[in-house]
């Protein structure tokens, strides 16, 4: 069992920037791959990024490539999204995941584990 708890939402202007972290705890952190979602009011929960269980590899989505950067560090047990240039479109509440799958990164919702409770983002016009 892995618990996730994100943190680092909040209220920001279009163009800034956030920093959104997730704590993880439980089962060895490093064992698994991390992806975060979102889903904005009315709409499916949809992928945004992910990172290999040994932090080689990363995928996003085309939405949020190159303003994007997910990162984790195992020594604090700990995955990060860093969001830059923001859009009022990227307004939604954003999830931790974790997948036991060490094989390759994947994007849907069915293939991660385990959940954390979300953190509301809400960019401004």
């Amino acid at each position: 069992q892995v618990q996730l708890v994100e943190s680092g939402g909040g209220l920001v202007q279009a163009g800034g920037s956030l920093r959104l972290s997730c704590a993880a705890s439980g089962r060895t952190f490093s064992n698994y791959n991390m992806g975060w979602f979102r889903q904005a009011p009315g709409k499916e929960r949809e992928f945004v990024a992910a990172i290999s269980w040994s932090g080689g590899g990363t995928s996003y989505a085309d939405a949020v490539k190159g303003r994007f950067t997910i990162s984790r560090d195992d020594a604090k047990n700990t995955v990060s999204l860093q969001m830059n240039s923001l859009k009022p479109e990227d307004t939604a509440v954003y999830y931790c995941a974790a997948d036991r799958s060490r094989i390759v990164l994947r994007r849907s919702l069915s293939d991660y584990d385990y959940w954390g409770q979300g953190t509301q983002v809400t960019v401004s016009s």
